[in-house]
């Protein structure tokens, strides 16, 4: 992994004086924040509030109209195939008639370009598979599973290319709270050998299980998880937000309380 090394941590995403505007309107100012190798931070704000473009500029798929940014040392375009994508809306039709092999091994293409699968290429899509415990759906028609299969589905598609930093975009979305846990098992081991920037907009998974947190509303505030408080959210979100704290016990029953 090639990056700046800062206390014995290497910084893997540096962004400085980030801005940017869309047909004059503008998206995103004055983003200023790094974030270090195997860390997990989730990634919270309102609609609109740029979260998604944040993602895109870290892998290049914008470019900023001020400041600079450097993923694992690199620019972002030189740095995308060392970084894992799961997007809010894959551009896959859940229909599609596809083995869900077949759909991981997507992952293994770059820069639009259509070729051959290699031996690799099927051999990574196993191991990718084995990661989130899918080896035994590798023939099930993806169009067959469940939503939290096809999250899995589509994370292994993310690893296939053993990324050194994984971005997911609103992975828990539709998950029930059996899954929830499940996903986070997983996202769990990753972390030990990987960065980890988790959208969503379930500020309870993020609180509980993230350990820094990404405010993003036009511009970007970092917080250690411990200081998400009722309001942080309030000034984010609006006055009219409720915040709810999901505990979990023994039996995995969720439990808890909210406030207004």
């Amino acid at each position: 992994m090639s990056g700046k090394r800062t206390e014995g941590r290497t910084t893997i995403i540096e962004m400085k004086g980030v801005a940017f505007s869309y047909d004059g309107h503008d998206v995103l100012s004055n983003v200023n924040f790094t974030l270090s190798d195997r860390e997990f931070a989730g990634m919270v704000g309102p609609n609109g509030g740029g979260k998604t473009t944040l993602l895109k500029l870290m892998l290049g798929l914008l470019a900023p109209t001020a400041g600079t940014i450097t993923m694992l040392g690199s620019s972002p375009v030189d740095a995308r195939p060392r970084i894992g994508y799961m997007p809010q809306h894959a551009q896959i039709d859940p229909s599609f008639p596809a083995p869900v092999l077949d759909i991981v091994m997507t992952g293994r293409l770059s820069g639009g370009r259509v070729r051959r699968y290699s031996s690799e290429d099927r051999e990574r899509a196993e191991i990718a598979l084995s990661e989130v415990g899918l080896s035994d759906r590798r023939a099930s028609m993806f169009s067959s599973l469940s939503g939290g299969l096809r999250q899995r589905t589509l994370i292994a598609r993310a690893l296939v290319s053993d990324p050194e930093l994984l971005l997911l975009d609103e992975p828990t979305a539709n998950l029930d709270v059996r899954m929830e846990t499940q996903l986070h098992e997983l996202l769990r081991k990753l972390n030990e050998r990987m960065a980890i920037v988790l959208v969503s907009h379930d500020v309870g998974f993020v609180s509980e299980y993230a350990t820094r947190v990404i405010c993003v509303k036009e511009t970007v505030v970092l917080h250690p998880t411990s200081e998400l408080s009722g309001d942080t959210l309030r000034e984010m979100y609006g006055e009219k937000i409720r915040i709810v704290r999901h505990d979990h016990d023994e039996d995995g029953r969720v439990t808890g309380d909210y406030r207004g």
